[in-house]
């Protein structure tokens, strides 16, 4: 542990880790929530509003206990940077477990990416956000705000491992136990190439885009706090945000149809 930790964390730490202390390790939870709120807020802003808070803070609670429960205080190791890599990763993959995304959104999603398919043909280029909404009769904010849901759907499923992978196991005598925490060399090969595919389709948006997107999901800032960098207003950088989105879901669905 870092000789940053002030007397009292040292104090926590130290019953929880000799003598297992229940009572120091709800101090500690208590002491480390904001770290839960944090990631809560930052990830709840890509989820729609249907997915309930409360659920996903229940998800980084159990990453906080799961962090308590592993850390080594012997290690040179600040436990906040440890604890939200183990908090947001418990969010992360019960996203992943639970069918989240409202079947009215997967619904809307796939009438978005028929009508899309058919003007791209149509008008011989990728179709704006516009001109679905005027095919489907719908508003342009709706389409943009349906194509950031599942892009994030999409995002999700880039680390998720194949059902087959994780399941085609047997245990005993003869048998290996897979080790679910590491991925094979084929499914690091894949992921590579989901990432690159996002980051070719960063380099296509516009400079103002590629800004917002890189504030938003590198340096983790609000929506609101892009605002006042960029002097434009929360609901622009909303706007802008959305398109964005929009754009890189049809860029990866182009390459993926190629695939």
């Amino acid at each position: 542990m870092t000789n940053q930790s002030t007397p009292q964390e040292q104090q926590l730490w130290s019953l929880w880790e000799e003598e297992r202390d229940m009572e120091a390790a709800n101090e500690l939870v208590r002491m480390y929530m904001h770290l839960v709120h944090y990631h809560v807020h930052r990830i709840a802003a890509h989820l729609p509003q249907s997915v309930s808070k409360e659920d996903i803070k229940s998800l980084g609670l159990y990453g906080l206990y799961d962090a308590i429960e592993k850390f080594d205080i012997t290690r040179d190791l600040k436990f906040d940077t440890y604890a939200s890599f183990r908090i947001r990763g418990a969010i992360m993959d019960g996203l992943r477990k639970e069918d989240w995304l409202p079947r009215s959104v997967r619904d809307k999603s796939k009438k978005i990416e028929s009508t899309a398919e058919q003007l791209e043909q149509s008008l011989q280029r990728p179709p704006s956000s516009a001109e679905i909404a005027s095919v489907l009769g719908v508003t342009e904010q709706e389409v943009e705000s349906v194509m950031k849901d599942t892009l994030f759907a999409n995002v999700l499923s880039m680390e998720e491992k194949p059902k087959d992978m994780k399941d085609n196991h047997k245990e005993g005598i003869g048998y290996s136990i897979p080790d679910t925490n590491e991925t094979t060399p084929d499914m690091n090969v894949v992921q590579e190439e989901n990432y690159q595919e996002l980051e070719e389709g960063i380099k296509q948006l516009n400079e103002k885009e590629q800004l917002v997107i890189s504030l938003f999901y590198t340096e983790e800032l609000t929506l609101t706090e892009i605002g006042q960098v960029l002097g434009l207003t929360t609901s622009r950088i909303s706007q802008i945000h959305a398109r964005a989105l929009f754009k890189l879901r049809t860029i990866l669905q182009q390459v993926q149809f190629i695939h």
